[in-house]
């Protein structure tokens, strides 16, 4: 995929609403599909498709956390992203994803190198 592919595949992306406030609310913490729904105000089904769309980006990723009080698991999403830059130079539009990277992120990639 080009970069300009990627520039308006995240543009369409970053336009909706929805998306916004998941990547603002999933800043901080992580969430689960249920709290984001109550907090966009919008179906769990509108999550997920906005999920999806932000993890095709890599905007966004998504993690396993036990549940300890119901005995499974959670699946809970977090805003992986600090800053996105497009900047014109000579006559090209110039796309840059500035990720967050925790520590686990960052010893998976290590192995997998290995």
């Amino acid at each position: 995929m080009s970069e300009g592919d990627d520039i308006e595949r995240i543009a369409a992306v970053l336009e909706d609403p929805t998306a916004r406030t998941i990547l603002t609310e999933t800043h901080s913490e992580p969430m689960s599909a249920s709290t984001l729904s109550d907090r966009c105000g919008v179906s769990e089904p509108t999550i997920y498709r906005r999920l999806e769309d932000l993890r095709a980006c890599e905007l966004l990723v998504e993690r396993t956390q036990p549940d300890l009080d119901r005995g499974h698991h959670r699946t809970m999403y977090a805003s992986n992203f600090e800053r996105l830059t497009i900047e014109l130079h000579d006559g090209r539009l110039e796309l840059q994803v500035e990720r967050r990277e925790d520590l686990a992120d960052r010893f998976t990639r290590l192995i997998e190198g290995i």
